[in-house]
Order: structure tokens, then sequence, then C-alpha cells
């Protein structure tokens, strides 16, 4: 760091002699005399994190017969400068507050009947029957009659594509004309969105099921390691486990090590979709978990909570990778291709062409075996090894037309009429995320045969959102492409 400022310290020296070259190349005729310099300006143009700073001479003042002659003069200088982020405001991209948009000021009650007749177009992944189920029925139906609102879900099959639209459209100019209300996101998809100031933040405070969220909790507070800053509202708990059916895997594999052998002792049974699929990320990860326990000081705990770092990644992948491509032949058509998402595995498991499998939301299990989706049978465990878990949110784009109407209906998803709905086997069998006082609604939730006891099952904390496109990226280049 010294010797870059070192030169460009010498750098601005040799501008600096360049210009006084110039003026004395310019006072140097014999019939002209000198009266004055002025430098007016230094011009900076930032480009990423290189600039040209050029250093304007905008007067020499010489007389020549008794004329003014006024010359210019300009020295470009590469100098190194820090990237500011965009301003913040209505008027562009920025992380826009609610006291700077048009709700600033109001109250609930103001708000909730600017948001009457309002529409709000929800992006979200649609791979779920029974989700999609929950949002056009009781949700849509309590937007409309309590407030007013029509909810428009819209399904895409990648959150990383509301993410982009919301870029694409800031680059249109669009700062307040979004297509996009509200995004069912979380980990790396928020923190490129924050980063990035396409967030409307700032209304925990004037939310009223706020009040039944515990705030400070690491779980809310933070979304894989970026933190919230009141840019997203908490709305599921994302517990993974393995579901297997029981029928047919009496004894199911206690740990990661375990699984990973009973995959091989029963060729085809069982198998995982492709990252950067959801489902396919977390398994691959649970095993990257898995080999830094073999590995590490500390195991996986010593990545847990710091940004991306290249020498502990590149000591644990290289046995993640040689783990899943042994793993490779004894999974599902002998790994000769992936599902492509989480409803492609579970279809496969509804055919019993695999017996088990990992992902997030054992609470859906029971749900499913209610609609027939799922065999009777099937059951919900959490390995011994542990469990990734995390909170999925809601999010507003800066650029919504409709923000009144949107908070309304994110404060409806978090509310404990919201949040106990999702609770029942036969709707969802969703994990709540409200704080311990008002856990007290949901004492008669039953819990159905199919799901695991969330006390049975041991959470093990996420990584940084940084390490994931990292990890997937990985398995892509080192497995995938072998």
């Amino acid at each position: 760091m010294r010797e870059k400022k070192k030169i460009n310290r010498l750098l601005r020296l040799g501008a600096l002699l360049s210009v006084f070259a110039l003026v004395a190349a310019a006072c140097g005729d014999d019939d002209t005399t000198p009266e004055t310099v002025v430098v007016t300006s230094i011009v900076t143009e930032v480009e990423e994190r290189v600039v040209t700073e050029e250093v304007v001479v905008t007067s020499i003042v010489t007389e020549v017969e008794e004329r003014v002659v006024t010359e210019e003069v300009i020295v470009e200088v590469p100098v190194e400068v820090e990237v500011m982020p965009e301003p913040m405001g209505p008027t562009g991209p920025g992380l826009l507050d609610l006291d700077d948009s048009e709700l600033a000021g109001m109250s609930w009650d103001e708000i909730v009947a600017a948001a009457a007749g309002g529409r709000v177009n929800w992006f979200m992944w649609g791979g779920s029957a029974v989700i999609n189920a929950y949002v056009n029925d009781w949700v849509s139906d309590e937007a409309k009659s309590r407030y007013n609102i029509d909810l428009n879900q819209v399904r895409i099959t990648d959150t990383v594509n509301a993410v982009d639209t919301v870029i694409s459209e800031t680059e249109a100019g669009e700062f307040s004309s979004g297509s996009i209300d509200l995004i069912w996101i979380n980990g790396e998809n928020f923190k490129t969105m924050k980063n990035a100031g396409l967030l409307f933040c700032g209304y925990w405070d004037i939310m009223p099921s706020m009040a039944n969220v515990d705030q400070m909790a690491a779980t809310n507070a933070f979304d894989f390691g970026t933190a919230v800053d009141e840019c997203e509202v908490p709305w599921n708990q994302a517990q993974s486990a393995v579901f297997y059916n029981s029928a047919l895997v009496p004894e199911p594999p206690a740990d990661m090590d375990a699984l990973l052998a009973a995959a091989c002792a029963n060729p085809g049974t069982f198998t995982y979709p492709a990252p950067p699929d959801f489902t396919g990320s977390v398994f691959v990860r649970h095993v990257f978990y898995n080999e830094a326990d073999k590995i590490l000081p500390g195991g996986h705990q010593d990545m847990i909570g710091i940004p991306f770092d290249q020498a502990l990644y590149d000591q644990v992948a290289t046995a993640t990778w040689q783990t899943l491509n042994d793993l490779e032949p004894c999974l599902w058509r002998s790994g000769e291709t992936y599902p492509v998402d989480q409803p492609a595995l579970e279809q496969l498991y509804s055919n019993s062409e695999v017996t088990h499998f990992l992902a997030y939301g054992p609470a859906s299990a029971g749900s499913k075996v209610e609609s027939g989706v799922f065999p009777e049978s099937t059951r919900t465990y959490g390995l011994d090894s542990g469990q990734i878990g995390n909170t999925n949110f809601v999010a507003m784009p800066y650029n919504s037309p409709n923000k009144a109407a949107t908070l309304v209906v994110a404060d409806l998803l978090l509310s404990i009429d919201g949040q106990l709905q999702k609770a029942y086997p036969d709707v969802w069998g969703q994990i709540n995320v409200l704080n311990a006082a008002s856990q007290v609604h949901f004492s008669d939730v039953p819990r159905h045969p199919s799901v695991v006891d969330p006390a049975e099952v041991t959470s093990l904390g996420e990584l940084l959102g940084d390490w994931v496109p990292a990890i997937e990226e990985g398995w892509k280049t080192n497995v995938a492409e072998q």
C-alpha cells in the first residue's frame, strides 16, 4: 500500500512538472509576458478502481500586443481511488429508505388505506404445488377480503431471474415503475440486490407483525451472513432433513458417511439435483461440511461466519470433489444425469425410483402424504452429523410501484394468522419464524407422523453467501464436467 501511494505521488509530481513545462513553453515567446496561471479544477472520472485524473489548467493569461490569450492544458494521471456507492434515493438505484419514499410520514392505517385497490406481483419459486396452493388460496383470498389487494403470483424457476429483471429495469431507467413488487429470496440473491442498491428498506418499525419477531436473533438479522438491515422480511424457517420411504429403507443411514456408503451399497436408490438448484446445492454443502470436519482443526465451524477464504476452500474442495466423483456411479442412472430440481427429484421418489433424498422442508412431507404425492410410509429425520438450516425472506425492489400494497402483503405473510395457516400439515406444514411468546398460538397444530420433531434435528449454520457460488461452480467444473 505504501508503495502504491509513493507511485501515485510520483505520478502527480510528474503531471505537475508537465504542466510547468507546458506553461513555460506557452510563455517562452519573447513577445509575451506571463501575467497569471490559474488551475481551477481537478476532474476525476471513476472507472472501477483506477481512474484518470485530469489536471485542468483553465487559463494561461498572456499579453500579446494588448490581446489576452487563454490556453487550456490537460494532463492525465492514473490514480487509485475507492469506488463510492451509488447515491441513495428514489430517482435511481440505491437502498431506498421508507423515509425517503412516497410512504414517508404515513401511519400504518394510512398505508393500509393507500394499499386498497393495489396489485402486488410476487415473483417466487413456483415448483411446489403445496406452496402455490397456500399462496393462491389463503394468502390471495385474505389479501383481497381484508385489504382489497390483488395478489399475482409470478412463478419462476430460479430467484436469480427476478434479480436480473430488476437489474435490467434499472439499466433501462425504470426507477419507479418496475414489474416486480415482492420476491421470495435469501442468500446470495439477497446479497446481490443489497450490494447493488436494488431494495426498499427501513420499514420494520411500522409493520405490526414485526412485533412478534425476535428482530435481534441472528437468523433474522443476517441472511447467509449479510446484514438484513430491514431490507427484507422473514417468512420461513428452512431446515433440511432426509426424506425416506420407511417401507423400503427400514434402517436409514445415521450420518453423512453412512448415507454415502448406503448409496453405493444400494446403487441407483439415491440422487440429488444438479446445483445451482437449491436442493442440490445444500446436499453438496453437506458433503463439503463433512469433509471439512475431517480436515480442518475446528471442522466446518472454521468456515462459518467468515468471508470466502480461498485457502480454506482449497483444503476442503479437493476431498469433496473426490467424494462426489466416487459417489457418482452409485447414483440414480449411474450419475450420468441429475434431476433438474427438487420437484423432479420428488417425482423420482414418488415413483419409488429413489428411496430417499436430502432436502429442505421436512414439514412438507405431511402435506404431500395427505395429498397422495408421497407414500404413507414416508418419514423424515436429521442426520447425526447435523442438517443445514436457514431463514428465508421476502423483499421489495426499490422500484416497486406498489409499495403500500406490498408492505401490507408482507405483513400478512408474517402475521400470526399467516404463519399459523401454513403450519398445518394439510396446508403446508411449514415452521414459523415468530418469537417464543407467539408459540402459544401453535400449540394445537398437529405434527404429522411423517414429520420429524424439529427438536430432534441438530441444525448447522449456513456459510456466508459468497461461499455458495464458489462451491456450486466447483461442483460443475470438477464433478459434472468430469
